[in-house]
């Protein structure tokens, strides 16, 4: 016999990387997943709603791509696929005859600028497309709190685990020996293990004292070269090669911004409210992900 359905989660993006490893963790948990595709957001607002109705938590993860060249064509896309999603899912909420109690949606870091260490009361927001991209982003999910819904945004670092995500697009020339620093690796890189991450999500879950907005980064932000120099040594391999940012942005163009630059992010929300990471340190984090 199959045991009590502990929550009802309805969650767009579930087949990327983060949410299908959310997916697999709530199962464990005997939750119900409902995941959300394109074809959902093509519905009108009242089919939508339908599809949510009876569910009691949000999860909203879609989102094109961010590491790709970005043509003016491709930035509408970042936008659409952000912003219009969720005012839409928002929107979908204030038609459902039970609404859901939580919406836990999803910004980046981007949203703060390159220079100065951020924390989520104290920070200088990016002048730049990530950063209104984020903010836009960011504004369309608070509305759910306007409509009685308890809405947390987490600001996600670079997420690191075994099997996708960013990570493994870096370590093809690594296992080739032919790995190295982004420039002159001086670049911040904050980050979080995808444990972390998933025991954030349950913790939002769990406790209704959280509520806002939270950077949803390991509280050690390292840098491109500190990032190079764990994947070498967990891989022992060779890091002396350097990718030049020109190259990065013949291929990439402005979309490069997100290799050669980076954002120093301190997860101070997340340490008030008493939460711990398992993996504080970027060698240790680096080191289990490519075991």
């Amino acid at each position: 016999m199959e045991g009590k359905i502990n929550h009802k989660i309805a969650m767009s993006g579930a087949s990327g990387f983060v949410g299908s490893h959310l997916t697999k963790a709530f199962h464990s948990e005997n939750y119900e997943v409902l995941p959300l595709g394109r074809k959902d957001f093509t519905l009108a607002p009242e089919v939508l709603a339908e599809r949510i109705d009876g569910t009691d938590i949000l999860i909203n993860l879609a989102g094109a791509p961010i590491i790709e060249k970005w043509t003016e064509t491709y930035k509408e896309t970042l936008y659409k696929s952000r912003i219009d999603v969720t005012r839409k899912l928002v929107y979908a909420c204030s038609l459902v005859n039970q609404k859901p109690k939580l919406l836990i949606s999803t910004s980046a870091i981007g949203y703060y600028a390159t220079e100065g260490t951020h924390s989520e009361e104290n920070h200088v927001k990016a002048n730049d497309f990530l950063g209104n991209l984020a903010g836009d982003w960011e504004q369309e999910a608070l509305k759910a709190g306007k409509r009685g819904i308890r809405t947390v945004i987490f600001r996600f670092g670079v997420v690191l685990g075994k099997d996708g995500g960013a990570l493994k697009k870096m370590l093809f020339p690594f296992k080739l020996g032919i790995g190295g620093t982004i420039g002159d690796g001086k670049q911040p890189f904050s980050w979080v293990h995808i444990d972390d991450l998933l025991r954030a999500y349950q913790a939002v879950i769990e406790n209704t004292a959280y509520e806002g907005i939270y950077n949803l980064t390991a509280f050690n932000p390292t840098t491109n070269k500190g990032l190079t120099v764990a994947l070498g040594k967990a891989l022992c391999k060779p890091t002396f090669f350097r990718v030049p940012k020109f190259a990065l942005r013949l291929k990439l163009g402005e979309g490069s911004q997100i290799l050669t630059k980076g954002q120093n992010v301190i997860p101070k929300r997340l340490m008030d409210s008493g939460f711990t990471f398992l993996f504080p340190e970027i060698e240790t984090a680096v080191s289990d992900c490519v075991s």
